[in-house]
This record gives C-alpha cells, structure tokens and sequence, in this order.
C-alpha cells in the first residue's frame, strides 16, 4: 500500500473527513502532520503544495493530490484505490 501524508490540524472538519476515507480504505502508512501543534511544518506544506495554504493537503506515494474535495472526487471517480494500491 502507498505511502500517505497529510498535513491537518486537529480541530479541521475537512482534516476528519479525508482521514475517515484513508481510515476506511485502510490506509496503514499514514504520516500526519499537524501543523496546529507543530507550527514550524506550515511553511514546508505550503512550499509542496504548490503555494496552497488551507488543510488538510494529501500526498500519495509523494504525489501532491490536493485536499478533502480533492481527494473526495478521486474516490468518486474511482482513482484513488489504483493511486494506494500502488
């Protein structure tokens, strides 16, 4: 299974969300970074995300995928099991 980071913050709705789905499609090898209580790490999420600031910010095996709604639309368009699988 990928590897998957995602930067959050603990009080996020979309945060909860989008780790609800990775929980649900048994995502093991989650790396969370949260930025609310390790404020440092904003900046480096900022820089790979492409200038995006809001959270959470999903990365699959590196690749930058976006946030909640992002991640939500690969599920509905069934591309996010192919991209974890890998």
């Amino acid at each position: 299974m990928a590897n998957v980071v995602m930067y959050a913050k603990t009080t996020c709705p979309y945060c909860h969300r989008a780790r609800a789905l990775l929980d649900e499609k048994g995502v093991q090898n989650l790396e969370l970074i949260l930025i609310d209580r390790d404020p440092s790490r904003r900046p480096e999420m900022i820089e790979r995300a492409g200038g995006r600031t809001t959270v959470p910010q999903i990365f699959i095996d590196g690749q930058h995928v976006g946030g909640c709604d992002d991640l939500m639309a690969l599920e509905r368009a069934g591309k996010l099991d192919p991209l974890l699988a890998a």
